[in-house]
Formats: C-alpha cells, sequence, structure tokens
C-alpha cells in the first residue's frame, strides 16, 4: 500500500454539475478531504427542468438528498404516452424504488437541484470554487500534481474528471470523445403548469415529439425533440417563436402548453449527443465520471440517474480498497456495462422516435427502466 493511500485522500473534482456535486458530496461523508473546480464563473444555471427518474431518487436518497429533491420538486408516479391531440395512447407505471409512500420519479428545476446539491457539499466540508479549471496535470506514483488555471497547485491522491460530454481532463488523459450527434435538436422551456399535467406526458407528432414535465406547483417543462436538425446556432430572441411553430403541428393539450412558451430567455436549444467511452475511464489515478464517460440522448431521462449512480460507486470502492488505482478498477467494472446499456438503448429509441415507430419506442424505454431499476 502506498502510504498516500490512506483513509483520508485529497480529492480534486473538475467541474462543479451532477455528477461533480454529488461525487464530493459522497466522498466529504465518507471522511475524504474534498475540493470542486467549477469552470463557470458562478453556479447559474440555464432555467430548464429535469427529471430524476426512480434510480436517481434511489440514489440520492444514498445521499439523504431524496427527500429534500422531491420536496422541492414535483412528484411522478406515471408516464402517458400520447398522440399528437394529447389523447393518451397508453399508461406506464414506473417502479416504486424508495416504497409506497414516495413518489417514482420528481420533475424538479436545475436550479434548484444544483443548490440543494451545493448546499449538502458545502455541509459536508468540501472546499467549492468558480472560475476554475484544470491547466495541466502530471503523476506519479505518489499522486497527482495539478496546476489550476488560476495559477495555484494542488498535490493530489485522486482527480475526478466530471466536466461533462467536452471534458477537459478527457482530453488532457488522451481519451477519445465517443459521443456522436444523432440528428437531433432538442428544446426546452419552462411554462405554467397546467392542470392536467400531473404525470410525465410525452406526445409522437407527425415529424417531431414533443412532451411536458411537472418541477413544481406552479411550473413544468416542455420540451420538443425535432428530428433531422441542422447544429447550427440561432439567435436567443428567436427561440421561444421557433419553438412555438415547431409545436404548430399538435393540437389540443400541446396547442395550449405551447401558447404559454413567450419568454426567449426561458427556452434552451441543444444538440443531442450520444455515447460511451470505448477506452478505460481512468489512468492512473485520475478518473472519468458522468458525462464525460458515457453520455445517452434524453429519451430514457436516465443521464442523472447515471451521474449520482456514478458518485456513490466511487466512493464505495475508494473505500473497499488499499489504493486508488485498484478502486478505479473496480469502479468501471461495475458501471461500464450498465452505462453502455442505458446509453445504446437511448439511441435505439431515438432512431425508432425519428421513423415513427412510438409504439416500439415506449415498448424498449419500458424494458430499459425495469432494467434500470434493479440495484447498482
Amino acid at each position: 500500500m502506498n502510504p498516500r493511500d490512506d483513509a483520508r485522500r485529497q480529492v480534486l473534482i473538475v467541474g462543479g454539475g451532477i455528477a461533480g456535486m454529488t461525487a464530493a458530496i459522497a466522498l466529504a461523508d465518507r471522511g475524504h478531504s474534498v475540493e470542486v473546480a467549477e469552470r463557470n464563473p458562478d453556479w447559474s444555471v440555464t432555467g430548464w427542468g429535469l427529471s430524476l427518474t426512480g434510480p436517481s431518487l434511489r440514489a440520492l436518497h444514498g445521499l439523504g438528498l431524496a427527500e429534500p429533491c422531491i420536496d422541492r420538486g414535483f412528484g411522478i408516479t406515471q408516464i402517458a404516452n400520447c398522440d399528437a391531440a394529447g389523447e393518451a395512447r397508453g399508461v406506464i407505471d414506473l417502479p416504486l424504488l424508495l416504497g409506497p409512500e414516495l413518489p417514482a420519479f420528481a420533475g424538479l428545476s436545475r436550479g434548484a437541484l444544483h443548490e440543494i446539491l451545493r448546499e449538502a457539499a458545502s455541509a459536508k466540508g468540501a472546499v467549492l470554487h468558480t472560475g476554475m479549471s484544470v491547466d495541466a496535470m502530471d503523476q506519479t506514483a505518489d499522486g497527482v500534481t495539478v496546476r489550476l488555471t488560476d495559477g495555484t497547485v494542488r498535490n493530489v491522491d485522486l482527480v475526478i474528471g466530471a466536466d461533462g460530454i467536452r471534458s477537459k481532463v478527457r482530453d488532457m488523459l488522451g481519451i477519445p470523445s465517443q459521443a456522436e450527434y444523432t440528428d437531433q435538436m432538442v428544446w426546452r422551456a419552462i411554462v405554467p403548469r397546467p392542470a392536467w399535467a400531473t404525470m410525465l406526458h410525452t406526445f409522437a407528432g407527425p415529424v417531431h415529439n414533443a412532451g411536458l414535465i411537472p418541477i413544481s406547483r406552479d411550473q413544468a417543462y416542455a420540451f420538443v425533440t425535432e428530428n433531422y436538425a441542422d447544429q447550427g446556432v440561432l439567435p436567443q430572441h428567436e427561440l421561444a417563436d421557433r419553438m412555438r411553430d415547431l409545436l404548430g403541428v399538435f393540437s389540443g393539450k400541446v396547442a395550449e402548453m405551447a401558447a404559454t412558451i413567450k419568454d426567449a430567455e426561458l427556452v434552451v436549444r441543444r444538440p443531442v449527443q450520444a455515447g460511451v467511452v470505448s477506452a478505460p475511464w481512468h489512468q492512473g489515478r485520475v478518473v472519468i465520471i458522468g458525462d464525460a464517460a458515457h453520455a445517452p440522448s434524453p429519451q430514457l431521462v436516465s443521464g442523472a440517474a447515471l451521474a449520482i449512480e456514478d458518485s456513490l460507486v466511487l466512493a464505495e470502492e475508494l473505500g473497499s480498497h488499499e489504493d486508488v488505482e485498484s478502486a478505479l478498477e473496480a469502479f468501471e467494472q461495475r458501471r461500464r456495462e450498465r452505462c453502455r446499456l442505458v446509453v445504446e438503448t437511448s439511441v435505439q429509441v431515438a432512431e425508432l422516435e425519428r421513423d415513427g415507430h412510438h409504439g416500439e419506442a415506449h415498448k424498449v424505454q419500458d424494458r430499459c427502466h425495469q432494467v434500470m431499476a434493479q440495484p447498482i
């Protein structure tokens, strides 16, 4: 055992998103000394919502954070798959992974989730920095020397790259990204929650697909998956009008919801990229987690679940092994197949949606949700 590999390890996490912050909480809770470097100058996040599936809530429960997230969001137990007029063609009952007293699923604003995670990480003793990232790394048998973009240097036992699909840490390790554009663009907007929006709704359109997820008593987030979309950037001030145009072929409930999309600043448009890094996710004492290692498309709403699970498993394996590199090997062995399944299934669902095979897409989604319900 290396003398630096003791119970209290010095850990630097690059990236303060869901993966980075949950890793900070899980590791600090186990007594490690944790520092987080987030490149954005503040903690502001774009104001759309996200979905915390059953596996997400189960993983957050392991951090003591499931109920705060449910309280700040909106509990959901079913998915209604609807036609373009908003008529339900099938309803899926979601597994109650935390028992009958808690919802299976929760919609939540992204800002609320990040606030909960930051407060928990700080309370556990993690040191959080903004406007900072990694500039250089040098590994030895004893640890990693890291120079940060503010010119300061850290000597740590472990570096975690939780810096997303365009990970700088992954690039510095020379690990190629496997994420590819799926020929889809996803649009999201915050809207007032209609009274009928008490579950996750999807709407199968003639060309594009849409959905609505409640995130609080008063708000929901609407989304449109635009097929075969141009990746070019559009002016922000046009986004609300353009999103309503995409929803113009829908009627009924969707038309009602679309009419409330008015503020362009509450609309985001992002290309859908998906893939699993095929190379090892770690080199020496540096590891990538979350979207840096495996990025699913949003059709399975499981990106957050995989990221939070990564954090829990990594903390468990670091506590079960005397040396860091053995722990990272065990972490990857536990995570790779599950993450590969979710990413590949998400791409399959995207392809089925693009081809108009919505019934088959819903069946594949349901099967994957059942698999994800199994313990990690």
